[in-house]
Parts: C-alpha cells; structure tokens; sequence
C-alpha cells in the first residue's frame, strides 16, 4: 500500500523437512523465492531512494524483528514474503538495492531470492517513477532482469532456467493502483470503475507475460485486499467505525478482473503457465469477522499509532504514538493496513493450507509440486 542479514549459501540439494501445509515439499523444488509487490512485501528497498518519504527506517518498525531495529518493512516485524521464504528454509529475501555494492551478497542472493518491492509501487508507473517515490512494477521487473542475468552467469543458460522455473514468484501489487481511482478525480472522470480495475488488470497482464518469458517461474498471486477496511478508514468513519465500502468496491472489482485475466492468460499461455492466486479480500474478511478463530484478538485497530483504532496518526517515533503490549494479538500493525508478524503468520496458514477456499486453481503444495 502506498505510505508516507546475512545472505545464507544455496541449500538446494538438502531436503526439507515438513512445512504444515506443504508435506513432501522439498528445498530443492523451491530453491528461491523471487518477491514483488509494494509495501506490504517491501523488505527495505524504499531505504535506498533518496526522494522517498515512503520509507519505514525509524522506529517502532522493527520492534519484533531480529536486533530489534527498524529494516524498511512496514511491520513490527518480519512481513509476509519473508514469512514464506522462512517456511522453506530459505533466507529472507534482502531488498535489491541492498546487494548493488556487495557482489558476493548479490550472487548468494540472485540463487536463493530476492526483494524488488517497493513501498508505493504500482501495475501502472503513477508518477512515482519521476518523481522518485517508489519502484514501479515496470522497473522492478528491469531488475529481475539485472538478477535473471547474474543466475545465467553463475549457473549457466540451462541450469539458469531449470531454477527459475522451479522457484517461487511472488507478487502482492494492485493496491496503490485501486487507491489511486478512488483519491484521483482525473481518474474518475475519465473511466468508470470496472473500466478502470480492468484496465490495471490488462497492463498487469502484459508485466506477467514478461515474467513469464524470463523462465517460467511458478506464480503466487495476491489479489488485493478490503482496501476501505484499513484502520485509517475505519476511524474517517468516526460515528461507527465501519469499512468504506466504496473502496471494498473498487477492490473487488478490481479482483474480478485479475481473477479473469488470469484464466485467460493460462489458456493463451498454455500448460507453460503455472500459478495460483490468494484471494486475500475474502480470507481477511474472515479473519476480521472471526479473529479469535486465528488467535487474535483485535482485527480492526492498528496496533502502532494513536487515538481511536490507534488510526489517527502514522507509526512513527512521536511521544504520543503507542504500541499495543501483545502484537501478537492484533491482525494490524499500522492505520495503512499493513499486517503484524502475527498478521502475516495467519495470512500464510490460510495460504499454506491444502483444503484453503482462498487458493486456487492449486493449493500452494501442488503450486510447489507441480
């Protein structure tokens, strides 16, 4: 959503052990986990954009993470790509810009997977691309590109293509695009709203079909999420804290559009194409409407911030911003809606799990396995 360690060697070779969810998955059928995305899979990469104001290096960011510093992810902790990347054994992915001036990080790194998200980033350039506030989808498939060429460098052509058509693509985009119709009257007045979520899903379509053609990597797509039920919304809402519905609206139809140009991606595309997508709209409905089901406790309220639904201002390190004692239980970590460690945890069981309603047209096991 848009808001104002060391590299491990490639284990590829080793069997893992059981992932709930994934059993008979193995390390070496996921040997790298690739992420794009925006702020909610940005591992720090905004830290290295000198114009940005998108960026997350102050505390109480990090509070949970290792040494308990702030690293660029919008969290309390670790976030949902790095979630997923732990769930098979692989380490975190560090953000491309971080491995520009390490070379051997870089090709550690390019073997076992890495961050080009970027808080703010969009399907569509925005302006943010002049203006130097994030890293449009566009551009961090430009650094793919850069990394795609280390992987043939080290491992050569064919190996290269071998690994990258059995690792993992993620990708969690869209959001900033869907709020950007609903902020910008320009928008709005020029396209009607399923003009315009289909139009996103349309240019999506054509970042895909380069991805596609770099290895043919297995897809975990995001769709995204009730974009009027972050925090920030509830509390503008300030007679009875409900979601806009509105912006759910605009998400959903935004989601059915994805959800379309993705079948009919597959079909052009043919067996050569293998993804699933996450219905996260839904699978967060349900954790906000049963949150105690999940272990939480609180799936409406940010947990850093202040005032009502702690929504009233940003996490950021003012005398007045607090932090809930339990970020365990709170779905939650800022107003903008990006999730806790805990969140992300949730979110990744729903993934993960084999009979999940949220995941299809493959349960993430047979995504892996295939």
């Amino acid at each position: 959503m848009r808001v104002n360690t060391p590299v491990l060697l490639f284990l590829g070779l080793l069997l893992f052990d059981s992932i709930p969810g994934l059993e008979g998955a193995t390390l070496a059928s996921i040997p790298g986990v690739y992420v794009f995305g925006d702020s909610l899979v940005d591992a720090g990469n905004n830290n290295y954009l000198p114009f940005s104001s998108r960026k997350a290096i102050y505390p109480p960011n990090g509070i949970d993470f290792p040494k308990h510093i702030p690293t660029g992810r919008f969290c309390n902790g670790k976030n949902a790509a790095d979630v997923i990347a732990e769930k098979f054994g692989l380490p975190l992915p560090p953000p491309y810009l971080s491995l520009l001036l390490r070379k051997n990080a870089r090709e550690a790194a390019a073997v076992t997977g890495v961050s080009f998200a970027s808080a703010g980033a969009g399907i569509f350039n925005s302006d943010d691309q002049t203006t130097g506030q994030a890293i449009p989808l566009s551009q961090q498939l430009d650094h793919w590109i850069s990394i795609h060429k280390q992987l043939t460098r080290k491992l050569g052509s064919s190996e290269a293509q071998i690994h990258i058509s059995k690792s993992l693509f993620v990708i969690v985009i869209g959001s900033n695009d869907v709020l950007d119709y609903n902020r910008k009257l320009e928008l709005r007045q020029k396209s009607n709203p399923q003009q315009y979520m289909q139009s996103i899903a349309d240019k999506f379509k054509e970042h895909l079909k380069k991805v596609h053609e770099t290895g043919k990597p297995r897809l975990l797509i995001f769709g995204v999420a009730q974009l009027g039920c972050t925090p920030e919304k509830r509390e503008k809402n300030t007679t009875i804290y409900e979601c806009n519905e509105e912006v759910n609206m605009f998400a959903s139809l935004y989601n059915e559009a994805l959800i379309k140009m993705l079948q009919q991606l597959k079909e052009e595309l043919q067996s050569s194409m293998t993804y699933s997508y996450f219905d996260i709209f839904n699978s967060t409905q349900d954790i906000s409407s049963n949150p105690a089901r999940y272990g939480l406790a609180d799936a409406t309220s940010a947990c850093c911030g202040r005032g009502k639904l702690n929504a009233e201002s940003p996490c950021l390190p003012l005398p007045m911003v607090r932090v809930c004692s339990d970020r365990t239980k709170y779905l939650f970590w800022d107003y903008y809606g990006h999730p806790t460690e805990a969140g992300s945890r949730v979110i990744f069981d729903l993934v993960s799990a084999d009979d999940s309603q949220y995941m299809f047209p493959l349960s993430l096991s047979q995504l892996v396995a295939s």
